[in-house]
């Protein structure tokens, strides 16, 4: 009986501990990896375990920056089942990262989330961080846009305005700064959203023109300095994207 009581309220209770295959993966691709639960000083009763699949974004809250987190994914592995005294179980699983998965690059952070659910005690959670590369095709306009001049600067994952309906909360911006060739002095930044499908991704580009004088600086102060241009492109155009890419931005120097 004081066995229960100190289960119950997380003492000598049912340990989990996912291990996952690799810690590296490309939006995408599937990860791979297997449950351990460890019972207890006493039996106990499992409701199920379920894996969620997190990141987090910043959102300003009174001038400061606060991080949020939010759910990408989550599976049920397992229904009710008993674990007996120090019994180990093995659960295996597969979970593929959804495209709207954002890369771990700058502040932003992927996870997995083990739970186990038991009914009238402490639930036993696991966390474990992944690295989570840019799909393919985002990779590609990256090495594009460095053809063209540009150098990757910055990655936010942030909260989304209303100019961005991709029904999440959060958008991922990459923005690039023109260091060389024809863009240089031309455009201050050039900032990129992406929303991967199965076969294209769809670009959202902010195109932010250099401003001299002072009719421009009251360009800049109402945004005129900035156009927004949407575009898609699919794994046969990566060859000639940066040509692409060039026509468009040539449009709004």
């Amino acid at each position: 009986m004081f066995d229960k009581l100190l289960t119950s309220i997380g003492i000598g209770a049912a340990k989990v501990d996912t291990r996952l295959s690799k810690g590296s993966y490309t939006v995408g691709e599937t990860i791979e990896g297997n449950v351990l639960i460890k019972g207890g000083n006493s039996e106990q009763d499992i409701d199920n375990i379920y894996l969620t699949l997190m990141t987090n974004y910043e959102v300003e809250v009174d001038d400061r920056k606060v991080r949020r987190s939010f759910a990408l994914k989550k599976i049920l592995l397992t229904e009710s089942f008993t674990i007996g005294v120090n019994e180990e179980k093995i659960v295996p699983f597969h979970m593929e990262i959804p495209y709207i998965t954002p890369a771990t690059m700058g502040r932003t952070q992927v996870w997995i989330q083990t739970g186990l659910d038991i009914k009238k005690a402490f639930d036993p959670q696991d966390k474990d961080f992944l690295e989570i590369k840019p799909h393919p095709l985002v990779t590609g306009f990256i090495e594009a846009a460095t053809r063209l001049g540009f150098r990757l600067y910055q990655v936010d994952t942030e909260k989304a305005s209303s100019r961005f309906k991709n029904g999440l909360p959060f958008i991922q911006e990459f923005e690039f700064k023109p260091i060389s060739g024809e863009f240089a002095r031309k455009l201050d930044e050039l900032e990129a959203v992406f929303q991967l499908s199965d076969n294209e991704v769809r670009v959202l580009l902010q195109i932010d023109r250099r401003v001299r004088g002072l009719s421009s600086f009251l360009a800049e102060s109402l945004n005129m300095d900035e156009s927004y241009v949407k575009f898609s492109y699919d794994k046969s155009d990566i060859g000639t994207l940066d040509r692409q890419l060039g026509d468009i931005i040539r449009q709004y120097c």
